[in-house]
């Protein structure tokens, strides 16, 4: 569900940023992570726009943070520029008091998307902490504790420019709706009945899909070398299974005995395939 809440989060966040920077730049994500907060801190590098929030009513803090080429992509874009980037910066570089107020409209843009985002499974109210360019300063979790990284990556569509947002939920902080995350992914308007009308639809027209089934009574390793010397009267040897192996639509499906029905060729269903032998 979390992918879920992301994509939605996406198309509000690409028209938010059309509103206030007059620009709307390429925002993908990336797979949702679960890591370990120190192996996530070893991946960035100083100065970042490093922003502290706290999501009510999920408990405990996340992090949201920004690259500064997308700081100075939006600067440039906001006062009529194409979004031009920015290289790697000093170590110790601070933000000027017009880059942090560049930072302050991105988060609201981004803090309005998220909430708007959460709505359709819980209120959601993001209040912001505090601010640092240092990564090892927002002490959200223990360095071996685990953490749920959503990172968005964008690009300026005239320039090229990449950088990445990224939101960063300690485990804990969704462990407590797990469930409630889980018993909504395939919820929309809450409406029950409708639910119950759609799922009964989906087992009918699943019901009526056809599929192809195949038998293998045997398989033999060889090589092209050895089948082009092959000739008629040439005899193959195997070992025979236990059992033939049927495939459903190309997948290990069934273990069968092989035999018939009267006048016709038939296989007797042994057991469903065990998944380390597929």
């Amino acid at each position: 569900l979390i992918d879920m809440i992301n994509e939605r989060f996406i198309r509000m966040f690409r028209l938010g940023l059309l509103e206030v920077l007059r620009t709307t730049p390429r925002v993908n994500p990336s797979r949702v992570q679960i890591i370990k907060f120190g192996d996530y801190l070893k991946m960035l590098k100083a100065p970042l726009a490093v922003n502290t929030v706290r999501m009510h009513p999920l408990r405990g803090f996340s992090v949201v943070i920004i690259d500064p080429n997308v700081v100075f992509s939006s600067l440039d874009s906001f006062f009529g520029g194409f979004g031009k980037g920015v290289g790697e910066l000093p170590p110790g570089r601070l933000f000027t008091p017009t880059e942090t107020r560049i930072i302050k409209i991105i988060l609201d843009v981004f803090f309005r998307s998220l909430t708007e985002a959460w709505a359709p499974l819980m209120p959601l109210e993001c209040e912001h902490i505090s601010s640092e360019i240092n990564p090892q300063f927002a002490q959200i979790a223990d360095e071996n504790d685990l953490v749920v990284l959503n990172r968005f990556e964008s690009d300026q569509p005239n320039t090229g420019g990449k950088g990445f947002i990224d939101l960063v939920y300690p485990y804990s902080t969704l462990k407590p709706i797990r469930e409630l995350l889980s018993s909504r992914v395939t919820s929309g308007d809450g409406n029950e009945e409708s639910e119950k009308q759609w799922a009964e639809e989906l087992k009918m027209a699943v019901d009526s899909a056809n599929l192809e089934l195949r038998v293998i009574l045997g398989a033999i390793d060889t090589s092209i070398g050895q089948i082009e010397a092959m000739e008629e009267g040439d005899v193959l040897f195997f070992k025979k299974p236990e059992f033939a192996r049927m495939l459903v639509n190309g997948l290990p499906a069934f273990d069968v005995q092989p035999g018939s029905v009267g006048a016709q060729t038939a296989v007797q269903i042994e057991r469903a395939c065990i998944p380390d032998q597929q």
